[in-house]
């Protein structure tokens, strides 16, 4: 497990690549399992592949793009639905970050 430094999440592509990647890797999979498969690829590909991760006052948040329910070509979903989903991805983010950084204690 990498021991975690909030002031060096600031440039957290040098620093966390390979962590950032896994926790996201981690949070697709849990998702994948839970929801429709293409619904979460596209989410994955169209929204969540421009979205950006942050450390903030003790807990992770993550940002979305713009427009993220217009970025959604792929598959077709009522916003009431994809806004659900996307909330769910992001609290599923959110904990994988906490638990590969080891904060989840």
């Amino acid at each position: 497990m990498t021991e975690f430094d909030p002031e060096q999440f600031e440039d957290k592509y040098a620093n966390y690549f390979t962590e950032l990647q896994r926790a996201y890797k981690n949070a697709f999979e849990v998702m994948n399992d839970e929801f429709d498969s293409e619904l979460v690829h596209a989410i994955d590909q169209q929204i969540l592949n421009e979205s950006e991760p942050f450390y903030e006052d003790g807990e992770f948040r993550i940002e979305l793009p713009e427009s993220p329910h217009e970025r959604l070509t792929a598959v077709i979903v009522d916003d009431e639905k994809l806004s659900a989903v996307l909330e769910r991805y992001r609290d599923e983010l959110r904990r994988q970050l906490r638990r590969v950084f080891g904060l989840d204690e």
